[in-house]
């Protein structure tokens, strides 16, 4: 396990299309291994085969419902699930977190909503793997300490900046893939890209003197032009 965004997330709903919208929300968010089901069979199915880390998991379902899922799929492995249900009744809710779902969450939901919602629970059930993979990032010679927030470079450490800490931790869960200006811009100052761009621009001229070794020449926080920027993976050269 390397971090929250490469554990394995199965949504089962009967509709395609929403099974499409989560796929597309927990992807852009950065999580990098998401498959969908469109009933119990199919859910069993995927279960067995892609065995993921966590379940969001429809109440009704052509060939079932979600509240004997639950219990057929934790009979094989006790991992998080999460109701995703138009069905708002308190005793849909009671029933659902009685039977052990780590969280109910009411459709619509707002995009967000589902990642923060999603990612607590994984933070939670996944602590002890997690601690250790998220202690530190390395980037060649450089290394990033998360608790202390420092960066150390040729036997040297400089402090980041609550801003640049921020930037940081966002291009790092999503390594590899690119993140736009704009979620760089909420992940920092919770607002869209308008009149933070040029201010953006400035931290990450500043990470870079921090993290590499030729910052006008960077290995590892790579610009992606008109669309935003990149933390390069290990291999990158």
């Amino acid at each position: 396990m390397h971090g929250v965004y490469d554990l394995k997330i199965l949504a089962v709903d009967d509709e395609a299309a929403l099974c499409g919208m989560i796929r597309e929300i927990l992807t852009q968010a950065g999580f990098r291994q998401v498959r969908t089901a469109g009933s119990c069979a199919e859910a069993q199915a995927a279960f067995a085969a892609f065995r993921p880390d966590a379940v969001l998991l429809d109440v009704m379902l052509p060939d079932g419902d979600g509240f004997a899922l639950i219990q057929a799929l934790r009979c094989e492995r006790d991992i998080p699930v999460l109701f995703l249900s138009a069905r708002d009744a308190d005793a849909d809710r009671l029933r659902g977190l009685g039977l052990g779902a780590d969280d109910y969450i009411v459709k619509p939901f707002l995009p967000q909503e589902l990642v923060l919602r999603l990612t607590a629970v994984l933070r939670r059930s996944y602590a002890a793997q997690l601690q250790s993979a998220d202690s530190s990032l390395r980037l060649g010679d450089t290394v990033v300490d998360w608790g202390s927030g420092t960066v150390t470079r040729g036997g040297s450490a400089v402090q980041l900046t609550a801003k640049e800490y921020v930037l940081l931790r966002k291009l790092a869960d999503n390594r590899g893939n690119i993140v736009t200006i704009d979620a760089l811009c909420r992940a920092a100052w919770d607002e869209e890209n308008f009149g933070f761009e040029n201010t953006l621009m400035v931290h990450i001229r500043r990470l870079r003197e921090k993290l590499e070794d030729n910052p006008s020449h960077p290995r590892w926080l790579l610009t992606v032009r008109g669309l935003g920027y990149k933390l390069a993976k290990e291999e990158a050269q």
